[in-house]
């Protein structure tokens, strides 16, 4: 800790108005650690937000009562990196909100405060949801008793990955290999290495909120000059899928038969109807939509590559995007989501993937499919985001029994499914807008062979008969109950046409019958 102060700075209270004036410093400044004076609000409302209603700021947030608020100030003087983050103390309401039962030691009078390790802290970042602010990640708090990175002092806490160091990855669109440079402060570029082509060879790097990077091409011209603002990626250019026609009937068709024959292979099963729909832990789905929201647009945001993955998905079409995660960000998520997953499956599962953030554009499909047999069986669609839709995006899974179901989302919901052996897609277009998910897959605790047992004992029945089945509601009202059956546990989510599949062909039709007509006017009704 630093020598005591002989003047403590004025701790002022945060309007609105203030507000906008700290992030106008951060802003002009970028040392908003040099601000004259600490602010104090005694609600997270009173934050700054930006336009959106996402936090404007990496705010560095502490208790602004004594003795920590004086503490923590004296590790603050002026001049001090704080990388970006806005120092503001929390009272009242706000303090209570983040940090609850962790100012019960700065309360007990039998245990007196005299060491700024005793103190809560957090880092919140930037592009959080004004909703979420009160829900930051555990590993966002100041916690020199557990984590490593913070037991040196409070500066090794602002500078650890829970404040002001990131990571941040590079990604190549452009013609040929580049040259990615470390911007030193003192005027000089630090070489680090050559940057090649496509996703395969993005790179990942731990830096800090402010440091700057330069990408040169072949002949030394610049072609990136980016400096960090919060965890993500870049992309040096974009990748492009070309837009064009395709009449990919015979293809679907043929794809559509295989896809019901994998779906056959697997016998083992977890759930009565293969799905269930549940919700985001609220931390993480701060934390994924904080990230999701600065990485946006590009140059953050690409298309994603797509064309030698197949026809899944419309690419030829309907551009489909991709911010892709830093590793360690997606181990903590990894984490929460498998505990999550695995109290629905009810047995020790694995993790061995994570995919996105995918986001889907206006006339997007994805074809009805199964996902990879000795890998995927209990899996999560996560959607982040949506915007501008005219009608939901329904994510369509077909049960033990084949009976189709459409479940409508919202951002923080999540779905689960046993995505190797239930059938699933969005064959119905995206109606305008843009759709962002994060997918995480699982498979029982080292058994890449779990899909040719049978089920062990103590495994829900599939829910197969459900006696006579009708239609009460009307035909858009998805995941409302429109369909009502003799057994109630077959859930809400039914689709109002009553659809069942028998085959691959079935599929076929279905796809046929929801997408737009081909140029020679087939529809399914006329094959």
């Amino acid at each position: 800790m630093s020598p005591a102060r002989t003047t403590m700075p004025v701790r002022k209270r945060i309007t609105p108005i203030t507000a906008v004036s700290v992030l106008l410093v951060a802003i002009l400044t970028n040392r908003p650690q040099h601000t004259a004076a600490y602010q104090v609000v005694s609600s997270l409302a009173d934050l700054p937000l930006d336009a959106n209603d996402h936090l404007a700021s990496h705010i560095l947030a502490y208790p602004a009562s004594d003795p920590c608020a004086s503490l923590i100030e004296d590790d603050m003087p002026s001049g001090r990196n704080l990388y970006g983050h806005v120092p503001i103390a929390v009272e009242g309401d706000a303090a209570a909100a983040l940090f609850g039962d962790r100012l019960d030691n700065i309360d007990n009078e039998q245990v007196p405060i005299t060491n700024v390790r005793q103190c809560p802290a957090v880092c919140l970042d930037r592009g959080v949801d004004s909703s979420l602010v009160a829900y930051p990640m555990p590993e966002k708090y100041y916690n020199p008793n557990q984590n490593k990175d913070h037991e040196s002092s409070f500066d090794a806490f602002v500078a650890s990955l829970s404040c002001g160091r990131v990571e941040f990855a590079f990604i190549n669109y452009s013609p040929d290999t580049v040259s990615l440079y470390w911007a030193n402060p003192n005027g000089d570029n630090a070489y680090l290495y050559p940057l090649e082509r496509l996703e395969k060879n993005t790179k990942f790097i731990h830096t800090f909120i402010g440091h700057r990077f330069i990408a040169e091409d072949k002949d030394s011209k610049v072609i990136m000059d980016h400096t960090v603002e919060f965890s993500g990626i870049i992309g040096i250019s974009n990748h492009e899928n070309r837009h064009r026609h395709r009449d990919i009937r015979k293809e679907v068709q043929t794809t559509m038969n295989g896809e019901w024959s994998k779906h056959l292979q697997v016998k083992r099963t977890f759930s009565p109807l293969g799905f269930s729909k549940g919700r985001l832990p609220d931390d993480v789905f701060g934390s994924m939509r904080s990230y999701y929201y600065n990485n946006r647009d590009p140059p953050h945001r690409v298309q994603e590559e797509w064309s030698t993955k197949g026809l899944y998905v419309n690419y030829w079409e309907s551009d489909c995007n991709f911010i892709q995660i830093p590793w360690e960000l997606k181990k903590l998520w990894q984490v929460r989501l498998k505990d999550v997953v695995q109290e629905w499956v009810g047995v020790e599962i694995e993790q061995t993937d994570l995919y996105g953030v995918r986001q889907y554009e206006a006339g997007a499909r994805l074809l009805t499919h199964v996902d990879r047999i000795t890998t995927h069986a209990v899996s999560l669609i996560v959607n982040i985001a949506q915007g501008d839709l005219t009608s939901p995006w329904t994510v369509e899974v077909y049960d033990h029994a084949n009976r189709l179901h459409e479940v409508v989302m919202e951002p923080g919901d999540i779905v689960y499914y046993e995505s190797a052996k239930a059938l699933h897609g969005r064959n119905t277009p995206l109606a305008g807008g843009y759709y962002a998910n994060i997918f995480t897959h699982y498979r029982p605790m080292g058994d890449p062979n779990w899909y040719k047992k049978e089920n062990p004992e103590g495994t829900p029945e599939p829910l197969i008969d459900v006696g006579k089945c009708e239609l009460v509601g009307k035909p858009d009202d998805y995941s409302m109950g429109a369909v009502k059956c003799e057994n109630p546990a077959i859930g809400p989510h039914l689709s109002p046409k009553m659809f069942t599949a028998e085959s691959g062909e079935d599929l076929y039709q279905w796809w046929l019958s929801v997408g737009p007509s081909f140029d020679d006017g087939t529809t399914s009704e006329e094959l």
